[in-house]
């Protein structure tokens, strides 16, 4: 295997930029570099010289002795001084030495995995955690890239191998014509993969990455020209939806990403509810429907009761003739032309969002592609007959999803896809 560099730091100039350099040929070229290495993990000062013998800087070296280093590999760290002309002559001088080449992206973390220092589900967590860019999202990543699904997964393959185990077992030495009757030895297996089911299955009640990344969606609703449009304009600060006095202007769902005091949401315009012949209105109509349907927070600008108990109810263009009192049942009074209660709208959703978020967060999060592989499983494990032959079987398919979630099956194309995520150096 090559020997790879990159700057795991920011990118220069900055104060310090960490060069990191990995695999067979890293202590060589360190020591070319540097003359002699420091003990392993202990920093020490070094002088760096090309191979003409230049000065390039005065660094701190760090040595990870392979196997137990972040990449599984004899690693090596530069810890140079940040300006632009330093890092590209020092990264100049590991480029001549032989067997060494720039990294990809995300490749020294794809030999962490290659080399079993981080799993799949760890290397994906990871990921996120360098995307991360709210609270919540932060949160989540690092709860994956510190090992909490993984070793929530690996609990579930030891007791799936512990049922095959006892299924084998029951296979084996159970007299043929007195396996399908012999119901004691069968019915508390059964009954342990139905307590395995409903365990992978109340891990899937936790929003997914995806959807944390996304935040709460506060869907914008009500009937024609009660200012959901303006208030979309307003919330996220920006003409994201169009303003008109005529009925019907909004026909689709308009959706405007905002963040609010490091809060993720997603705010959605919708149709004016109405009952209408008009084919393409009564599509709007139908779309606003099934996001109020999906709304983490509903904000509902009729005068009507909400359609939903825990809706924010706002009492609009109080402003107008004849609406300067709040009346009994809404929330807030809410005025276009009024900043302030423009503001106390957005206390109130911001208080509901940090309640929903924080209790999004209390399940350990997946990607979408884990949840519905983990759904998969569970739903092998449903309603299984008393057949030893076929209970083996379901839990061999479980068996082989779980394991596809700590990369024990990853194929190539998926490795590719993850890693490119990852920046140069990490």
């Amino acid at each position: 295997m090559t020997t790879i560099f990159a700057v795991s730091s920011g990118r220069p100039p900055a104060a310090i930029a960490v060069i990191r350099c990995s695999g067979p040929g890293a202590f060589a070229a360190a020591r070319a570099l540097a003359g002699t290495l420091p003990a392993p993990r202990t920093a020490s000062l070094r002088r760096l010289r090309d191979a003409d013998g230049a000065l390039l800087d005065a660094a701190l070296m760090l040595c990870f002795p392979g196997p137990a280093s972040a990449t599984g590999e004899d690693l090596v760290e530069f810890h140079c001084h940040g300006g632009r002309a330093v890092v590209a002559a020092v990264e100049t001088a590991l480029g001549t030495h032989p067997g060494l080449r720039r990294a990809e992206p995300g490749e020294f973390t794809r030999r962490a995995l290659e080399n079993g220092r981080i799993d799949l589900l760890e290397a994906e967590g990871l990921a996120d955690l360098l995307e991360a860019e709210t609270e919540s999202q932060r949160v989540a990543a690092m709860a994956a890239a510190e090992g909490q699904i993984s070793a929530r997964t690996r609990a579930w393959l030891d007791t799936v191998a512990d049922l095959s185990a006892r299924v084998e077992a029951l296979l084996d030495y159970a007299e043929e014509d007195d396996v399908l009757a012999d119901a004691a030895a069968i019915d508390p297996i059964l009954a342990d993969v139905a307590v395995l089911r409903d365990t992978i299955a109340a891990a899937l009640a936790g929003p997914s990455v995806e959807r944390l990344r996304d935040g709460v969606r506060v869907v914008i609703a009500g009937p024609p020209n009660a200012g959901k449009s303006t208030l979309l304009n307003l919330l996220a600060e920006r003409d994201a939806a169009i303003v008109s006095p005529i009925s019907g202007t909004t026909r689709d769902r308009v959706e405007a990403p905002v963040l609010r005091g490091g809060l993720p949401l997603t705010l959605v315009d919708t149709a004016g509810l109405v009952e209408t012949d008009d084919v393409v209105e009564a599509l709007g109509v139908a779309r606003a429907h099934e996001a109020m349907a999906s709304a983490d927070l509903l904000v509902w600008l009729g005068d009507d009761t909400p359609p939903r108990n825990e809706a924010i109810w706002v009492h609009a263009r109080s402003d107008a003739a004849g609406r300067e009192v709040l009346p009994f049942g809404p929330d807030v009074a809410i005025s276009a032309t009024d900043a302030d209660s423009i503001g106390s709208l957005w206390d109130v959703i911001a208080s509901r969002a940090q309640t929903m978020l924080a209790t999004m967060a209390d399940v350990p999060a997946m990607h979408a592609h884990q949840q519905r592989t983990c759904e998969e499983a569970a739903n092998s494990l449903d309603h299984l007959p008393r057949d030893p032959l076929l209970i083996a079987e379901a839990l061999a398919g479980a068996r082989r999803g779980l394991a596809r979630l700590l990369g024990i099956d990853a194929t190539e194309a998926m490795l590719d896809a993850l890693f490119g995520r990852f920046c140069l150096g990490k």
